[in-house]
């Protein structure tokens, strides 16, 4: 997957940018329900497209594998979720994780919309997505590629749901400078990004890549 030139990054910005607020502020993300589909069965795989500020890449989603994560993935995609938000934990060598909304809104009420663990099926090896999780039973709408074989993790329940397909060099290159959170590391806060949301990571972490739109571009049965 080839990375996109600066200019023509600049202009999906710009677009992504705009349309952001209008799109974190209406329902459903606001306020999802059954009724609108929440974590109705999704295709059997589907790939998804990231475009980023530092490029492409392609995560392929595969639902025997994780199928509560898969379904979840699916519906947060089509409605542009995560759309705006940042890489805002890469730690080198370990893993690159996003998923908090740059809505405060947004992230309030997904906060603690949890859906089951999956058995873990597939090992976290180099390139592999999970879920981030807090415990037994907390998936919500994080998640992390394994910038390396993690597979440690597998015993801990994360449940690997995708795969990395095209661009893991542009997965590697995502701006790594402030590292881990606290109290490990320097980067930002969690609970600072959910409280005070993009202004608090454009003002304090401005070099962190971000996702401009993610969209599902091929489906499987």
């Amino acid at each position: 997957m080839r990375s996109l030139s600066p200019s023509v990054l600049a202009v999906l910005v710009a677009v992504a940018s705009a349309a952001s607020g209008a799109c974190h502020r209406t329902p459903p993300l606001t306020a999802p329900t059954p009724p609108a589909g929440l974590d109705a069965a999704g295709p059997d795989s589907f790939t998804v497209r990231f475009t980023t500020t530092h490029g492409l890449f392609d995560l392929k989603v595969h639902r025997d594998w994780s199928p509560r994560g898969a379904d979840r993935i699916y519906w947060l995609v089509n409605h542009k979720f995560y759309d705006g938000a940042r890489f805002f934990r890469v730690v080198p060598n370990f893993v690159v994780q996003f998923g908090m909304p740059p809505d405060t809104v947004v992230n309030r009420t997904w906060k603690d919309r949890r859906i089951p663990d999956d058995t873990v099926k597939r090992g976290n090896v180099r390139g592999t997505l999970s879920f981030a999780t807090g415990g037994k039973d907390t998936r919500t709408t994080q998640l992390f590629i394994n910038l390396k074989d993690n597979q440690r993790l597998d015993p801990l329940g994360f449940s690997v749901v995708a795969q990395v397909v095209a661009g893991m060099p542009v997965v590697d290159s995502l701006y790594q400078g402030y590292g881990d959170g606290p109290p490990r590391g320097k980067g930002p806060s969690q609970d600072s990004i959910a409280k005070l949301g993009e202004s608090y990571l454009a003002r304090g972490y401005p070099k962190l890549d971000k996702i401009v739109m993610a969209r599902v571009v091929a489906r499987w049965k």
